[in-house]
């Protein structure tokens, strides 16, 4: 079975390093009960994710390539709108890959950078750009940014 385990943190845009070209990513949420089901475009390929209810930091992740023409038909026809629109940093530091999310949209001026692990107790160093964890706070889920965007709050 596959697990993500990641860490969730806000970043402080004025220590960010200079930042590489990012992936454009265009994501949506299909309504489903006690899992996340979500279709994402990114930089033109599509995937269709299915992920379980987390425990600890931990939670089942299982990711399919789609066509990207139904991606976008699945984007337009299925999912809660408004959809997770952001430009995505991968940035390397110490031995982990950074993702930096740059959020667009109705969740625009929210940044978050995430960390994934091989296992929840793995140490990391946290990049000086790098502020408060959220990982435990559900408001800054993906998921949850739809229907209660960063805009009004």
């Amino acid at each position: 079975m596959a697990k993500e385990i990641e860490r969730k943190f806000l970043v402080d845009p004025a220590k960010l390093p200079s930042l590489p070209e990012p992936n454009r990513i265009r994501q949506g949420y299909i309504p489903a009960q006690d899992i996340t089901v979500r279709v994402r475009i990114n930089n033109g390929q599509a995937f269709l994710t299915l992920k379980g209810k987390a425990e600890g930091l931990s939670r089942s992740e299982f990711e399919y390539p789609i066509p990207a023409d139904d991606a976008k038909e699945i984007l337009s026809e299925l999912c809660i709108h408004p959809l997770i629109e952001k430009k995505r940093y991968l940035i390397p530091f110490k031995g982990h890959t950074w993702e930096v999310d740059v959020f667009e949209g109705e969740n625009s001026g929210l940044i978050i950078a995430e960390i994934e692990l091989k296992e929840e107790a793995e140490t990391f160093t946290l990049p000086e750009w790098v502020t408060q964890e959220v990982s435990y706070d559900p408001k800054y889920r993906n998921s949850n940014l739809i229907t209660s965007p960063y805009s009004e709050w």
